[in-house]
Order: structure tokens, then sequence, then C-alpha cells
């Protein structure tokens, strides 16, 4: 049985119900679906007059008396043969007609379905990836979307074109032969209720086979992301033996769920396809009796030929259709989570971004979701005046890193508030909070692209002129003059062509290049050589003018100019002041001090 995802809905809908959470994305294209129907319908009526085009032929053309002059034969055989090719062209001109706009429903309903998970996924708070691998997500967005396409575009059309095709052909065929007809309709009833059993069964499988899928998919981009760590460990023969579990899972998943629809097309075909002979048997019997001409015959025989192609489709689109029901709950699941941290239905303004922000903590507790019971910060008061520079100091686990996580609002507080100037975070927009803030991380994130693109990401409508400004100031500039196609140098995936401190150094002209006035730095020159350190130190220092900046340190001699330093431990504010006056004070903050240079 698949995994039960934490914080997605768990319950399993009967069958092709999940089908019909595509019909919203279906409705925007009406006038397509209209012209797919009529086309489909013309297909499947070109289809249909064949056989009765195949009795004309016969009764009209090749049983006419032998006696009959030879011209006036052929006469009446050619304008047969003529019809029919009338019927080949229509039945062509359809086929072609349909076939594009079912696949340009197919690929647009795709299309639009994953840009819909793709920005809701986006949207979620950090607590919806702490229960589900980005690799899954993923999975679901390329694996999930394509098997829903391979139904949109094909399977559907097929399955409705073949019901058209089943339905007439049976009309037709109780309407040459009615009593023995209705006779097979009974026996392929028969048939089909054991293969409705058979097609849950299917389902499940079809369910348990894309989460397996994800999860290689989630194994590998989790392991090719730490490509460096997993090869400076040596365990490149681990995480393939580990991969090749999980793929192994998968292929066995994958192939119960083969086996038993390939179970399941048998039984529908040999059923269905023996009910029709035995119907065709009695159609020959007819002919030998008198009953019936031999153009009925020919007539009868397509049209069994026409049932029974449709039900061996039908036999394999139902097969389609409950792969794609599993993929198609697997996308819901995602569309269906909400993100705990949303705006609020009447948001407050804040200030405008220009000037520095007051941020005051007032008795805020704090414990991850995944972790409810470890409170992370307890009962932290502090008040940050616009435009000082506070920094975070305190031992690894002492809630630094969550107190930006928080004033992001990434979470929100489980006891107290926070609040900037004057206005709680849970109060004002998401996309007004955090264009207030610019932040520069101790691992810094480098996209892939030019490096132009990634400091302009800051703020995407920058002239060229601010650009370079920002780089110049962050030192940026240096290391690019001496690359052949300067700003536009290709960076690579993660900025893997670029060192440690290059990264940083455009990770800051990026948060300089923002201009918010709130500036959040965790240990933002920690990757940097001295000489870098110095320069982008100063840079920082001219950024921090007339803005409130936060930093977390742990290099102690980056913070000592701060206007205060706050010390935290296990979750509590357990000093405050200036370097002199907690060096005097003798407390945590001077023991660290000691640790790391002589006071």
């Amino acid at each position: 049985m698949p995994e039960v995802r934490p914080g997605l809905p768990t319950g399993k809908p009967p069958r092709l119900q999940p089908l019909r959470a595509l019909l919203p994305y279906v409705a925007r294209y009406r006038q397509a679906v209209a012209l797919a129907l009529l086309f489909l319908l013309l297909a499947a009526g070109a289809t249909l007059a064949l056989p009765y085009a195949v009795k004309l032929l016969v009764d009209g053309g090749l049983a006419v008396p032998v006696g009959s002059d030879l011209g006036e034969r052929l006469s009446a055989i050619r304008g047969q043969f003529l019809r029919l090719f009338g019927v080949a062209v229509m039945l062509g001109l359809a086929t072609a007609a349909r076939f594009y706009m079912v696949s340009w429903i197919g690929e647009r309903v795709t299309t639009d379905l994953r840009q819909a998970v793709y920005a809701h996924v986006l949207r979620q708070s950090p607590q919806f990836f702490e229960t589900l691998k980005t690799g899954e997500v993923l999975s679901r967005l390329t694996t999930d979307t394509t098997v829903i396409q391979h139904a949109l575009g094909s399977s559907v059309s097929m399955g409705l074109r073949n019901l058209v095709l089943l339905l007439g052909g049976m009309i037709m065929l109780v309407t040459t032969t009615p009593r023995l007809m209705l006779t097979v309709a009974g026996i392929i009833v028969l048939v089909v209720l054991p293969a409705v059993l058979i097609g849950r069964r299917v389902r499940k499988l079809s369910r348990a086979s894309q989460d397996r899928i994800a999860d290689t998919s989630g194994l590998a981009a989790e392991i090719l992301n730490a490509i460096p760590v997993v090869q400076s460990y040596t365990q490149e023969n681990a995480e393939v033996a580990r991969f090749s579990e999980a793929n192994e899972q998968a292929f066995i998943t994958s192939i119960r769920r083969s086996g038993t629809r390939s179970a399941l097309t048998a039984f529908v075909i040999i059923g269905v396809f023996g009910s029709l002979l035995y119907g065709m048997y009695g159609g020959v019997q007819a002919v030998l009796a008198g009953e019936i001409s031999a153009g009925q015959l020919s007539q009868t025989a397509l049209y069994v030929m026409v049932v029974a192609g449709s039900v061996a489709v039908l036999a394999e689109v139902w097969g389609d259709l409950l792969r794609a029901a599993g993929a198609t709950e697997r996308l819901m699941e995602l569309l269906a989570a909400r993100s705990p941290v949303e705006d609020p239905p009447l948001a407050a303004a804040l200030n405008a971004p220009a000037a520095g922000l007051q941020v005051v903590f007032d008795g805020v507790g704090f414990a991850y979701p995944s972790r409810p019971t470890q409170p992370v910060l307890q009962g932290l008061d502090v008040t940050i005046e616009a435009g000082q520079t506070v920094a975070l100091v305190g031992p690894s686990g002492a809630g630094k890193t969550t107190v930006f996580q928080l004033l992001q609002r990434f979470y929100d507080v489980g006891a107290g508030s926070i609040r900037i100037d004057g206005i709680d975070l849970r109060g004002a927009r998401l996309a007004d909070l955090r264009a207030r803030i610019a932040v520069v991380a101790q691992e810094a994130v480098i996209f892939s692209g030019s490096i132009a693109d990634n400091i302009r990401y800051g703020r995407p409508a920058a002239s060229e002129a601010e650009m370079h400004l920002a780089a110049c100031a962050a030192f940026v500039d240096e290391f690019v003059q001496r690359l052949p196609e300067g700003y536009a140098t290709f960076v690579g995936e993660r900025g893997t062509r670029l060192s440690g401190g290059q990264r940083q150094r455009i990770a800051i002209a990026r948060a300089m290049l923002k201009n918010a006035p709130l500036l959040l730095l965790d240990e933002a020159t920690s990757s940097l050589d001295a000489e870098s350190e110095r320069v982008v130190q100063a840079a920082l220092e001219a950024a921090m003018a007339g803005r409130t900046t936060i930093v977390i340190a742990h290099r102690l001699a980056t913070v000592q100019r701060a206007d205060r330093i706050i010390v935290l431990d296990h979750g509590r504010l357990v000093d405050a002041g200036t370097h002199a006056q907690l060096i005097e004070r003798g407390g945590l903050y001077a023991r660290l001090a000691a640790l790391q240079f002589s006071v």
C-alpha cells in the first residue's frame, strides 16, 4: 500500500472518481471540447456507415443476377465503391481533426494543471516541505502530469469514440438479428461485472506504482544535490544500492499493476469476443435458412468486428483511465494542501520601505510543527529600534536562525507576537512584509543563469547602472572583470562554476540591490577570504546605514561594533548590551568571547 503522506488527504475515492477534479480545467476550453466531440461523432458515424456500405455493395452490386448486362453490373459496383471511398474520406478527415483537437486539449489542460500545482507549491510554508520531499513533488509535476496528458489527449477520446462504436454497433446488430443479439448482450453484461471488480484492483496498484516512482525520484534528487558529500565519504556504492532497492520496488509494483491490467484486458476481450462469435454463428445459420441475405451477413460480420475492436480498445482505455485517476489523486493532494501561513482577510498597511523598521518580539514562544514538544524560543522579549544594528549570538540551537524564519513569517509564532512598526506580522500581507526584508544567508543560494540574473533577483526591474553599483559595493565587480563574458557569465546549477566566496558576494549584491529597510545577515561574510571580507564588511556597513539590521554571527569579532548584542541560549534571552558591557558582566557572551580571542 502507498505510504501515507503527513499533512495530505488520505481518503481513497472509488475507481475514476478523482478524474472529476480535472473537469474545471477542461471546462475552460468548451469550444475546443465541442469541436473534438463533433469530429469524434463524425468519425464514429463514418466507421458505423462502412458495414452498411459494404452490405449495399454486396446486395446491390455483386448480387446482381448473372444474366444481367456486364456494363450495368460494373456501373453498379463502381457507384458502390465511390460511396465507400466517400465514407473513407470523411472517416480520415474527421479522425485527423479529432486527433488534433483532443491532443491540443490534453496538452493545454496538462500545462494548466502543472502550472497550478507548481504555483500552489511555491506558496506553501517550509512546514509543507518538512513532510514531503522535493523530489516527490517533482515526480508529481512530471510523471503524473504525463500520465494525465496521455489520458486526456488520447485515452478519453479513444474511449468515447469506441463507446459510440460499441453502442452503435450493438444497436445495428440488434436491428439485424434482434433475438440473437439480445442474448449476446446479456452474456456481455455477465463479462463486464467481474471486469469492474478487477478494475478496482488496477486503480489501487496504479496509485501504488506512482508512489513508488515518486520515492525513487525523491531519493535521486536528494543524493544528486549532495554529490560532493557522497563522494567525499565514498558512499557512491551504498547510494547506488539504496537507489537500486527503491527502483526495484517501483519495478515490482509496476509489474503487478501491468499483470493485473493485462488479465483485465484478456478477460474482457475473450469474454466479449466469444459472445459476439456466438452471435456471428447464429447469423450464418440465418443465411443458410434464408432468413437474411449475404449482404446482411457481411454487415453483421463487420459490425461484430467493430464491436469486438471497440471492446478491446475500451479495456485498454479503462486501464489508462484508472492509472490517470491515481495520478490525478496525487496531484489533487498537492492542490488540497493549505499553508498554515496565509494572508489575513484584512491586511494592515506597512510603512513605505525606504525607512528603517522597528521590530518588537513580545513574549514570543515557538516550536517547529514537526517537533511540537521541543520549544525553540521561550518568552522572547526584544525591541529593536529603527536604524539599529543588533547582533544575535549564542551557541548552536539557541534559536538564532529561527528568529530570522519567524521575521519572514515562514512560520507563525506559537505564543506572543512579533510586530514591525507596531503591526503584528500576522496582520500584514506576506508580499508586503517580505518586500521590506533583504536576507543574506550563510549558504548563498545561486540560481542557474548569469551573474547579472542572480543579482537582479533582488529587484528584477533595476537598471543596469543600479545592478553594477550593487555589484561593485559587494566586491563582485572585482572577479567579474576577469571573466570573458563578464556579467553574462553562466554560473551553472546552484552556482557550481563559482567559488564559495564569489557566490556569497553575489548574494550580498542581490540583497543590497533590493534596498529593503530590514536587513538580515546570517554569517554573511563567513565564506570570504580575509581581504574580501574586509571590503565586503565595509560595503555591508554602508548598506546598514539608515536601515534596521539584524546580524547572526558565530565569529564575535564581526559584531563588536553592533549597537546592541542579544545573547540567546536554549531559546531564551539571557543577556543584552554592547560588547564592552557583556564582557564586563562575565556571562555566556564573555565565555564565548574567551574561546575566540583574548579579552
